[in-house]
């Protein structure tokens, strides 16, 4: 075997970067920091840093997305999180064109972190101000507005919405929006804010009552909507829907 010779290779760094996503008035939201310094300074970003010498990808990712919003991500494995303090939190998809970042030679691994109704952000790190703002904002003819997102954050950006959008379709991922008890109402507008269309209120209901494992009823019904006691559920064990909530054509 022939001598390895790390001084042969150029080096690089890796960065891990946050596409965090949430619900807020009945919108799909994207988590943007307007950065604080060069490259892109002034420019909306998402959240994210580099990964440390002592880290391996899903550590980082967790860090940063405590340091960025304060919750802390779910393993499904483990017990459920404290209920508000818990993100679903999954690798998205890894970016290395060699010209991607000004400074140097640096791979992204994005992350895509789903959350309910979240707070307004504390801006941290290189970041001078951070905000919510439906996605629209920054991937949409609105983005003029803003400008173009720093980075390829917007080619991100865009993936971690269709993965939100598209897996809805086929696993339980929606719940991820909601609270830890909430109604089907509350679950169809998640559903209606992710694919930006209006759904039949009496067909989601019954699809989604009826597909085995998607919802356990509490036993509890709420007000907080107004109106006559809605009954309230929790997700259910199933992680994959059969049949499946197929998305609407549009």
């Amino acid at each position: 075997m022939s001598p390895y010779d790390p001084s042969a290779f150029p080096p690089f760094a890796v960065t891990v970067d946050l596409v965090v996503l949430t619900v807020r008035r009945h919108a799909l939201c994207a988590l943007a920091i307007r950065r604080g310094e060069p490259p892109f300074q002034g420019r909306w970003a998402l959240p994210g840093g580099f990964v440390r010498d002592d880290e391996d990808l899903a550590a980082a990712a967790a860090r940063e997305l405590v340091e960025e919003t304060g919750l802390c991500a779910h393993d499904p494995q483990a017990p459920p999180p404290v209920p508000g303090n818990g993100a679903h939190l999954e690798q998205l998809a890894t970016y290395g064109d060699p010209k991607r970042d000004p400074r140097m030679r640096v791979v992204s691994v994005a992350h895509l972190a789903l959350a309910p109704d979240l707070p307004a952000p504390r801006a941290g790190g290189d970041a001078n101000s951070a905000r919510w703002a439906p996605v629209e904002t920054f991937l949409g003819q609105e983005s003029e507005q803003v400008g173009p997102l720093a980075f390829d954050h917007a080619q991100i950006l865009a993936d971690g919405v269709e993965r939100a959008r598209s897996k809805i379709e086929y696993s339980s991922l929606a719940t991820a929006f909601c609270p830890p008890e909430f109604t089907v109402g509350e679950l169809r507008r998640v559903y209606e804010a992710v694919w930006g269309v209006a759904l039949d209120p009496r067909n989601f209901h019954r699809k989604v009552t009826g597909t085995p494992g998607f919802l356990v009823p509490t036993g509890g019904t709420t007000t907080r909507q107004g109106g006559r006691p809605a009954q309230l559920f929790r997700a259910g064990g199933a992680t994959l829907l059969n049949p499946p909530m197929l998305r609407p054509e549009v």
